[in-house]
C-alpha cells in the first residue's frame, strides 16, 4: 500500500513522531485536538524536517545533523534519502507552509520516489513578504493575552493556535528551545514550476498572508500541466488546522484520483 509522508512547517516539527505502524497517526494535535491529520487508517510516515537540515537519516524518520543544507538541491537530497531509509518508493508527499516548499522542491529536483505531492499553502511560490513576519510575529506576542482577549485575537487574526492550548503550549515551548537558522526559501521560478510532471494538488487559505490566493490558483495550473489547484474559504494560513476534515477528504480524493 503507498504511504503518505507530512512535512509541516516550524509548529509541526515540535511534535513530530513517526508511528511505524501500517496505522499510523500524523502529529501535530491530530483530529481530537483540531490538527493536521489524516484518518487513522490511513498509512502515514511524518519524517523530522531539522531546523537546520541535514543529510542521512540515522534511524526510521529522524535525522542526525552534520552539515547546514539550506540549499534547496541539498533539502531534496536529503528529503529522498530519507524516504529510501524508510523503504518508501511511491509516496504521496504533503507539506505545509516551509514543507509545501520542500514537497514543491522534491517535486521539481527529485520526483522519482513521489506518486504526488500536496503543498498547503506554500512557501516557494512567491517571496515571502513583511506582512506575513508581522503576523507571525503578532500572533507570537498574542499567545500571552490574557484568555478573554486572545479569543478576539484569533478571530482578528485567523490565528487557531491562539485557542488550542495544545498548539499555543507548543508555540511558546518553541520559541524557548527552538532557534531558526535556515533563511526564507527561494521561490522556484516559472522555469523550475514548468518542469515539474509530478501530479499536484495545491490547496491555499482564502486570506492567507503567505502568497496571493487568487494569483497562485492561476498561475501553478498554468505552469504545471494537469496541476489542481483549490481555494479554502474561511482560512488564512491553517487551512489544515481551520478546516482539517474537509482539507483531509479532499486530499485523499486527490490520491485516490492518482493512484
Amino acid at each position: 500500500m503507498e504511504r503518505t509522508a507530512l512535512l509541516v512547517g516550524r509548529q509541526g516539527r515540535q511534535q513530530q513522531r513517526l508511528d511505524r505502524r501500517a496505522r499510523a497517526r500524523v502529529v501535530p494535535g491530530g483530529p481530537d485536538a483540531g490538527g493536521d491529520a489524516l484518518p487513522r487508517t490511513h498509512p502515514t510516515s511524518a519524517p523530522s524536517a531539522p531546523s537546520t537540515p541535514s543529510t542521512l537519516p540515522a534511524t526510521r524518520g529522524r535525522s542526525v545533523q552534520y552539515a547546514l543544507i539550506h540549499q534547496p538541491e541539498h533539502a531534496a537530497q536529503w528529503l529522498d534519502e530519507t524516504l529510501a531509509g524508510l523503504g518508501l518508493d511511491r509516496v504521496h508527499l504533503v507539506g505545509s507552509s516551509h514543507g509545501g516548499w520542500l514537497v514543491l522542491n522534491q517535486a521539481h529536483r527529485r520526483p522519482d520516489r513521489l506518486a504526488s505531492v500536496t503543498p498547503l499553502d506554500p512557501c516557494g511560490l512567491e517571496k515571502v513578504g513583511l506582512r506575513f513576519f508581522v503576523w507571525i510575529f503578532v500572533s507570537l506576542f498574542a499567545t500571552f493575552a490574557p484568555k478573554a482577549l486572545r479569543l478576539r485575537l484569533a478571530a482578528w487574526l485567523e490565528q487557531p493556535a491562539l485557542v488550542l492550548p495544545e498548539l499555543r503550549t507548543m508555540i511558546r515551548a518553541a520559541v524557548r528551545a527552538y532557534r531558526i537558522r535556515r533563511p526564507a526559501p527561494v521561490p522556484l521560478t516559472e522555469s523550475e514550476l514548468s518542469i515539474i510532471r509530478t501530479p499536484l494538488y495545491l490547496v491555499l487559505g482564502r486570506r492567507s498572508l503567505l502568497v496571493h490566493p487568487q494569483r497562485q490558483l492561476e498561475r501553478v495550473p498554468r505552469l504545471i500541466p494537469g496541476a489542481r489547484a483549490e481555494i479554502v474559504s474561511g482560512t488564512g494560513h491553517g487551512p489544515r488546522i481551520d478546516h482539517a476534515e474537509e482539507v483531509n477528504r479532499r486530499m485523499l480524493a486527490f490520491m485516490a484520483s492518482v493512484d
